[in-house]
């Protein structure tokens, strides 16, 4: 069975101000495809996310999908928290990303999210919003399961 955490980066969620919205769909959605999922981390925008990210990768999950701090606001600083991270990106997913939301909104095109390995987790960052986080959840049903398997060393399909 693979596992997953899941860090909302929402200062607002953090404390209290605001309801997190996106964790609880995103590990529902793992849920249901059978994940083993870690505690959810809720941490504020910024150097938080960072020691979020650093302490989810300490119990070596498969997969780290983060959501929220990806924008343009002087407070997200996702991406940014998770580039010193990766061991090597993955723009292709992000790119796809980004084109499948602004099909739907031109403000999609405003994400700065990461995707990427950091040893042998696969670290996806998701915007904050609900369809931001719909349209990744649609993007990854489709690739996920090949990316963990290639990740563990699985050869291509013939």
């Amino acid at each position: 069975m693979s596992s997953a955490r899941v860090i909302v980066a929402s200062t607002r969620a953090a404390s209290g101000v605001y309801d997190d919205l996106t964790g609880p769909e995103i590990e529902a959605w793992l849920s249901a495809r059978g994940w083993d999922l870690h505690p959810r981390l809720v941490v504020a925008d910024g150097a938080d996310v960072a020691l979020g990210l650093a302490t989810a990768l300490e119990s070596n999950p498969d997969l780290i999908i983060t959501t929220g701090g990806t924008g343009i606001s002087p407070t997200d600083k996702t991406p940014e928290m998770t580039r010193p991270l990766l061991d090597a990106e993955i723009p292709g997913i992000m790119e796809e990303l980004r084109r499948r939301g602004a099909a739907k909104t031109p403000r999609a095109i405003l994400s700065r999210g990461l995707a990427g390995i950091a040893g042998r987790t696969l670290v996806i960052n998701l915007p904050g919003s609900p369809g931001g986080v719909r349209d990744g959840l649609g993007l990854l049903d489709e690739i996920l399961e090949h990316s963990i398997d290639q990740m563990k060393g699985s050869d291509h399909d013939a």
